[in-house]
């Protein structure tokens, strides 16, 4: 049995490559911590032929980059089917694979730990993009491999306990820190451009989950009595575009939506410095990144209770009903006609948000490896 110093852990990069969303951040932030480790000799890898030819450029000091990219569409027909090839022919020895986005390698010797974001693909299947859906399947191999999950948040912990009927044990929740790029006192933007005059923000990939639409509807119930107010919804196109696009065709001031793409870390925090209000009314979240920034950037949130957000934002947002549009128009009037809620909300939002940090998150990863390999061991 390896000791429990020295761990020599794989490590899925994939997700930050290209523009990096919600996973990408816990990645780059979960990696850059555990890359101080001295106890732990990273090495990483990502499902991408092309780009994995330039991993080595988004890793931190200290991570080592799998010599050779994988073909991401023939390993994953191969490992749907059986565990083969292993991921040591691209990472050399490991001791541990930490696979940061539901797809575990199968290995010859490491232990396996996966993480399990949301499970949108059984609990919503009508909300869960194409990709996604063989998700479940994966990871229920992967446990029947004997691998360990890492859930964000303790609702997806016991979703993954009742769904993929895995034992408690090896299911442990481990909270996400707040994405670096996005704090207090951040340049607003400037008051050239798309954006003028005051806005609600909306941040994230433009899927249904996400409950964009709605959120448009909502607007149109608010804007008249904020003449001057604007929408501004900012984030990659995703499979939800063409609702949203219906949405601002059918509202009534649906010419204030300003539709932005994916903003960088900078231009997102710039985008929140300048906000009223962070509106999230997501319809499921298995963590929930861009309120829990607003709320490190002093920003007032007002979200849905969708999946796991109550857990996370705690006393932190003005919360209200998913899926109800006058609901989520209520929040958001509050919060914009009352500034006292506001001032509230900031307080409560910047001490909510203070105990998330990738410190702790890295610290408890750790743990998980080392609890997996010796778990590995004594079977």
């Amino acid at each position: 049995m390896p000791d429990r110093v020295g761990l020599r852990v794989g490590i899925d990069a994939t997700p930050l490559l290209g523009q990096p969303t919600g996973v990408g951040a816990f990645v780059a932030g979960a990696m850059g911590e555990l890359a101080r480790d001295p106890d732990l000799g990273l090495t990483a890898y990502a499902l991408s032929l092309r780009g994995g030819r330039g991993l080595g450029a988004h890793l931190p000091a200290g991570v080592n980059a799998a010599k050779l990219p994988l073909p991401a569409n023939v390993l994953l027909a191969a490992w749907a089917l059986a565990d083969v090839p292993p991921i040591e022919w691209w990472t050399g020895p490991v001791d541990v694979i930490h696979a940061t986005n539901f797809v575990s390698p199968p290995s010859r010797r490491a232990a396996e730990v996966v993480t399990v974001h949301d499970l949108t693909p059984l609990r919503h299947p009508e909300l869960a993009a194409p990709a996604t859906r063989p998700f479940p399947a994966l990871v229920r191999r992967a446990l029947a491999r004997g691998a360990m999950v890492h859930t964000p948040s303790a609702y997806v912990k016991a979703e993954v306990v009742e769904l993929l009927g895995a034992h408690p044990d090896r299911v442990r929740s481990i909270h996400h820190g707040v994405p670096s790029g996005v704090v207090a006192g951040a340049s607003p933007p400037p008051s050239k451009g798309p954006v003028r005059g005051p806005y609600v923000l909306a941040l994230g990939t433009v899927e249904p989950r996400k409950a964009l639409p709605l959120l448009v509807h909502a607007f149109d119930l608010v804007a008249a009595d904020h003449p001057d107010l604007s929408l501004v919804v900012a984030g990659p196109k995703g499979w939800g575009e063409d609702a949203l696009s219906d949405a601002r065709a059918r509202a009534h001031h649906g010419d204030r939506v300003v539709r932005l793409g994916w903003q960088d870390p900078p231009a997102a925090a710039s985008l929140l410095a300048g906000a009223q209000v962070l509106a999230f009314p997501s319809l499921y979240e298995g963590f929930g990144f861009p309120p829990l920034q607003a709320m490190a950037a002093g920003v007032p949130v007002v979200a849905s209770r969708g999946g796991a957000l109550p857990e996370v934002l705690g006393d932190g947002a003005q919360l209200v009903n998913q899926s109800d549009a006058d609901s989520l128009a209520e929040g958001l009037a509050l919060v914009l006609g009352d500034d006292e809620l506001r001032a509230t909300l900031v307080a409560r939002g910047r001490r909510r948000a203070a105990d998330f940090s990738w410190t702790a998150c890295a610290r408890g990863l750790a743990e998980l490896y080392r609890d997996a390999v010796e778990t590995r061991s004594g079977r």
